[in-house]
């Protein structure tokens, strides 16, 4: 991977590699989940702190079937066993479930056909078709480099039968390690039935082991994301722009633009339309809204009727009531904005109660911060503020007030008022500019 991060912990749809296996793994319902960890085990447990996990370490890494033999001892003889890769982030449940349901008294392990499998151990049959060895790419003869059929990584049978396969293994390769691989074979040759479980589509059981491998695997997630929103009636513009990052709900005819970005749990209702380029992270967005492009909106609550952007932004705690226009470099920040109310350009509201049918100018700010402490801002229904006002807080604007441009409140208004804060403007008749001196001048 070319990094100091563990590999397991590079991500997938924003999130680690192996917090996608553990999906998997937990989908299942198992008594008990194992990781085995060695290489920066330290971080890996840090990021999965809380996890519903027993973490074994191997201390020397001498392969996956060394990996195993640190786990078995704490696992029930009469369990059966899953083994799972930290780096295959995209296997399915049904494939899983599959695979328990046909060890048996064997074993099942999963495979897959690709064109190329160049790096990946093959899977040798007999001429009968049974599985009765894999073998590692690096050791593979020609002859068996030139089978499509790999072994996934993936295996599952008995507790008890895999610890008496594991203690034949030894290490005579290339990598002078303990291959899980080698388990497939020994198990063939006691006469313990091996079944092969293909998967529906390769990038399931694909592993990643480069940048490159986590690009194609992440186009892969996100392609089949889309996918299932087209089913799903949503309306994209390139089923290839979209990234989900997390949990996406829509409601009908749901729109979406090229290159949009949603993290953590959105919702959108209906005929919610989202424009190009837009980062929606943790929102809810009520029916009829319109995110315009460039906009970028989080932890943010807004209701039906809205418009949204160009480029805005929305930051944790923005609660929008219906028919709110929020336009083009505008930020808000911890602040309800009441029924109809707009700021459509250059403003920022922070710390805000915001009531209905409030008009923000351009160029207004809430001065929120003291710079120790928070302070509020509260303007109350129908009130106009005037271009390039500052609302110093804690204050309140009273119903109806006007906001002359140019102010710097600081204090409560009184409703239905025009309030003014400006300096004298004065002319000066006999005022000449300055002017540069000539070359040489002194």
């Amino acid at each position: 991977m070319r990094s100091a991060l563990p590999k397991v912990l590079h991500r997938i749809a924003g999130r680690p590699l192996l917090a996608h296996v553990l999906d998997a793994a937990l989908s299942l319902r198992p008594e008990r989940v194992f990781i085995v960890h060695g290489y920066r085990g330290a971080e890996v447990k840090a990021a999965f702190a809380g996890a519903p996990v027993e973490w074994v370490e191997q201390a020397k890494q001498l392969g996956t079937g060394h990996a195993l033999m640190q786990a078995l001892p704490r696992i029930p003889r009469s369990a059966t066993v899953l083994v799972l890769n930290g780096d295959v982030p995209l296997v399915r449940r049904e494939t899983l479930r599959k695979m328990l349901r046909s060890t048996g008294k064997g074993i099942a392990i999963a495979t897959s056909e690709l064109s190329d499998p160049a790096g990946y151990g093959r899977v040798v049959r007999d001429t009968r078709g049974r599985v009765t060895r894999i073998v590692e790419h690096k050791d593979a003869k020609p002859a068996e480099r030139a089978i499509r059929e790999w072994y996934a990584g993936f295996l599952a049978g008995n507790a008890s039968r895999l610890a008496g396969w594991l203690a034949k293994i030894a290490n005579r390769n290339t990598q002078k390690e303990y291959y899980l691989t080698d388990l497939i074979g020994i198990a063939a040759a006691a006469g313990a039935p091996v079944s092969a479980v293909k998967a529906a589509v390769p990038y399931e059981v694909a592993g990643v082991n480069s940048r490159h491998e986590l690009a194609i695997l992440e186009r892969a997630f996100q392609n089949a994301q889309a996918k299932s929103l087209l089913e799903a009636g949503v309306a994209l513009a390139d089923l290839w722009r979209v990234d989900v990052r997390g949990e996406l709900s829509c409601g009908e005819d749901v729109a979406i633009d090229v290159n949009c970005v949603f993290e953590g749990r959105v919702k959108l209702g209906d005929r919610v339309k989202i424009g190009p380029n837009c980062v929606l992270r943790n929102v809810s967005v009520a029916a009829d809204t319109d995110v315009h492009a460039f906009s970028l909106l989080e932890d943010a609550q807004i209701g039906a009727g809205c418009r949204i952007g160009p480029y805005a932004r929305l930051r944790p705690g923005t609660n929008l009531e219906a028919g709110v226009h929020i336009g083009n470099f505008v930020e808000v920040k911890a602040s309800r904005i009441g029924t109809g109310s707009k700021a459509n350009h250059l403003a920022y509201i922070g710390d805000a109660e915001v009531g209905a049918r409030v008009n923000i100018g351009a160029g207004t700010i809430t001065c929120n911060y003291d710079g120790a402490n928070k302070h509020r801002t509260v303007i109350e229904d129908d009130c106009f503020i005037g271009s390039d006002a500052t609302l110093v807080a804690p204050v309140r604007i009273a119903r109806g007030s006007y906001i002359g441009a140019g102010s710097t409140i600081s204090k409560d208004t009184p409703p239905g008022q025009l309030t003014l804060a400006r300096a004298k403007q004065v002319s000066l008749a006999r005022w000449t500019p300055p002017r540069k001196k000539a070359a040489g001048a002194k």
